[in-house]
């Protein structure tokens, strides 16, 4: 763990320290070493599941591949910022890098505790960097409130968390991962026990989020630059998955009964939000509601509770996490040279940039879980889990999944196909950096079809 934690450390002072003129290389090629180096986490050799390089952080097959998310994102960051953010002062490049520097770090530090409290300290301290990303570099006046909505919507959800933790250490003794799971069931009967479980999980259902507290997430979404759109796609949607999966093993008997509503609204929640992607006339917008529809497949799959159940919600995670990082690059590269997000005013883009438009349709045709792509993967496991836990979730998980195609062949159609407006005139050619970053983003998805094993947890 301290292999990749510490060379993420020793970013910050190689990104203030470096020449203007090497900056950008340096800490993309630094970040991408380190990337690299996290893929030995995939090489799984013990058989107890945890792997103990100290007493504070651990590694297991669930924690792995999210660590690994992490890691390889960070360069895909870098290289995503280089073009909007290259008219600013040296020093706020500097502080923008940093951030997202920090921002890998506290994430390693929340997936690779072994103690709960010290997970939720990092759930929380990733709130900030994202904040000052979000209200400082973000696009338009409204990023303010977008920021306000964020910060609120996730400590209202996580004050009850730290009072149900605190209870849990009093009564068991102890918060570490490790053994809590070896621990006698909880006798969970009282209301109060309900409220407890509730405050358990409301702060990883608000992160995830699940629709009725995901108003935050659009508005975050649409005023973030590029790179806080794509570690809030990628990774920090997946910190409220992770705290749910780990969460639920203590909670085990109640969740059993409590756990009917919060399916209920996570699948009507897949209908409602793809019914406004259809709608939607915001490129970012319509992306972001799409995160929020796959992430309701999630929640389900792991309120149900089942190996099945656990496995796809593992799957979709990583595979949605490359797949609508990819698709938040590419609405960035068409903001930046038409400047404009609104869908109809940027279409017929195919006859411009035709290889874009191939990487448009890979990218949309893994959004709607394309077979054999891994997102298929996880959509049926969970489908089928859901199946067989009530018949009747087929009509909600089936016309979501024909709404999800709706969605993205509309987005791909509009921005794609069709005339081209006569007020675009002298569009810049993608550049090579662009084609990589996408490349960077597809390739992990493609070649999970080979080796699915590497991310569907221990369940195995």
């Amino acid at each position: 763990m301290l292999k990749i934690l510490i060379p993420t450390l020793m970013l910050l002072p190689t990104t203030w320290l470096t020449p203007k003129k090497w900056m950008w290389t340096a800490s993309t090629s630094h970040s991408l070493i380190i990337a690299l180096l996290s893929l030995t986490w995939l090489n799984w050799t013990t058989e107890t599941g945890w792997t103990l390089p100290n007493n504070y952080m651990a590694i297991d097959p669930l924690s792995a591949p999210l660590l690994i998310l992490t890691c390889w994102l960070l360069p895909l960051m870098i290289l995503a910022s280089q073009n909007h953010t290259q008219m600013e002062p040296t020093s706020r490049q500097r502080t923008y890098i940093s951030l997202l520097i920090s921002l890998q770090a506290l994430l390693i530090m929340a997936f690779g505790a072994t103690e709960i409290i010290m997970f939720y300290i990092m759930f929380e301290a990733t709130l900030i960097p994202t904040l000052i990303i979000i209200t400082r570099w973000g696009n338009q006046a409204e990023r303010l409130n977008a920021g306000t909505y964020f910060l609120f919507y996730t400590l209202m959800g996580s004050l009850p968390l730290l009072v149900a933790l605190l209870a849990l250490q009093d009564s068991t003794g102890s918060l570490s991962m490790l053994t809590l799971n070896y621990n006698q069931p909880l006798i969970l009967t009282s209301w109060g026990h309900k409220m407890w479980w509730a405050g358990c999980l409301m702060a990883f259902l608000v992160k995830m989020p699940l629709y009725g507290v995901h108003l935050w997430l659009p508005k975050a979404h649409v005023e973030a630059p590029v790179a806080g759109s794509m570690i809030l796609a990628a990774v920090l949607l997946k910190l409220g998955g992770y705290g749910m999966i780990r969460m639920t093993s203590i909670l085990d008997p109640l969740t059993k009964e409590m756990a009917y509503p919060f399916i209920i609204l996570a699948l009507w929640g897949i209908i409602m939000t793809g019914s406004i992607c259809l709608r939607q006339t915001d490129l970012k917008s319509l992306i972001a509601y799409s995160s929020v529809s796959h992430m309701g497949l999630v929640a389900g799959g792991i309120l149900i509770q089942t190996p099945w159940g656990l496995t796809g919600a593992i799957i979709l995670m990583i595979a949605h996490g490359l797949v609508s990082s990819a698709l938040f690059c590419l609405a960035n590269t068409n903001y930046e040279r038409t400047h404009s997000r609104t869908m109809i005013l940027a279409r017929g883009l195919q006859t411009l940039l035709p290889l874009t438009t191939s990487w448009w349709f890979i990218a949309n045709l893994a959004n709607l879980a394309l077979p054999p792509l891994p997102n298929l993967m996880g959509e049926i496991m969970i489908i089928t889990t859901l199946f067989n836990w009530s018949p009747w979730t087929l009509i909600l998980t089936g016309l979501g999944t024909l709404i999800t195609a709706g969605y993205s062949l509309y987005m791909f159609l509009t921005t794609q196909r069709g005339p081209l407006p006569t007020h675009i005139m002298g569009i810049t050619p993608y550049h090579t950096r662009e084609h990589l970053l996408i490349t960077l983003h597809m390739a992990p998805v493609i070649l999970l079809i080979l080796k699915p094993e590497l991310m569907w947890g221990w369940f195995y």
